[in-house]
């Protein structure tokens, strides 16, 4: 278990922002992290742009194609990430795919991200059958692997709960990432199911834009995620996106608090 991820749930409801990294570069990527966690981000998730990410609806599909463009490398945001760990100890995890991970050599990644200061690694193509492969690998260097649940799973959820780290990631809604006008999972139940199996946190995203959603759903479980509302801010107003999405994660994590 990772200390720092521990701690973030142990201090109340979490609100858990996600960035694609270098969209628009990775300069505004360092600031936007430092800013998120001004305005009370509890963990970051920073995801590594990948050519074809399955899981995503089209604007974080758009953030990983300009980040793609615009040069950024595994590499580079590993790079990144030490310059952010001089200035910040907020906890973050690397959001990707396998493929990212595999072409790197798994093992170089998840020590070099062990070794820079990351806390978690989520891979959402990943299924609970294969995860032994980078988990075995994430537990020898302190990573913890986050276990994704979608209203789905049902029987398997005391299951990949039992094994999981760190925080289980509850998929609220079925489809890739985006933003959602309803969601109409039963967290609560999904949330029972988990914490059954296993004292371990369980934070909710997909679907997830407005404060009354975040809300909603930080009363059913211990914290929030939010992506492609903030991916869409970057996008709009580009290297200008920093106080916008400082101010967007300020009234989220409000609400999230008031859960």
């Amino acid at each position: 278990m990772n200390k720092r991820i521990t701690e973030t749930f142990e201090k109340g409801k979490a609100f858990i922002p996600f960035i694609t990294c270098g969209d628009p570069s990775l300069e505004v990527t360092e600031q936007l992290v430092y800013a998120m966690e001004e305005a009370g981000a509890d963990l970051i998730e920073l995801g590594i742009p990948f050519s074809d990410p399955t899981a995503e609806g089209t604007v974080i599909q758009g953030a990983n194609e300009r980040a793609l463009s615009g040069g950024v490398t595994t590499d580079k945001v590993f790079d990144m990430v030490i310059k952010i760990r001089k200035n910040s100890s907020v906890p973050m995890v690397f959001m990707t795919y396998a493929n990212v991970v595999f072409s790197y050599g798994t093992e170089r990644f998840i020590k070099t991200a062990a070794e820079i200061g990351m806390d978690g690694l989520i891979l959402p193509d990943v299924p609970y059958e294969e995860k032994e492969e980078f988990d075995s690998v994430c537990k020898k260097y302190g990573i913890d692997l986050i276990s994704l649940i979608a209203p789905t799973s049902h029987e398997r959820i005391a299951q990949i709960a039992k094994d999981a780290e760190g925080f289980v990631y509850c998929v609220s809604s079925l489809g890739v990432t985006g933003t959602r006008t309803n969601i109409t999972t039963d967290i609560g139940a999904m949330v029972k199911l988990v914490k059954q199996a296993k004292d371990i946190p369980c934070a909710v995203g997909f679907g997830i834009s407005t404060p009354e959603q975040a809300k909603k759903m930080a009363a059913q479980s211990d914290g929030a995620i939010v992506g492609s509302a903030i991916v869409k801010l970057c996008a709009q107003y580009g290297k200008d996106c920093v106080p916008h999405v400082k101010e967007y994660v300020k009234a989220m994590k409000d609400a999230v608090m008031e859960a």
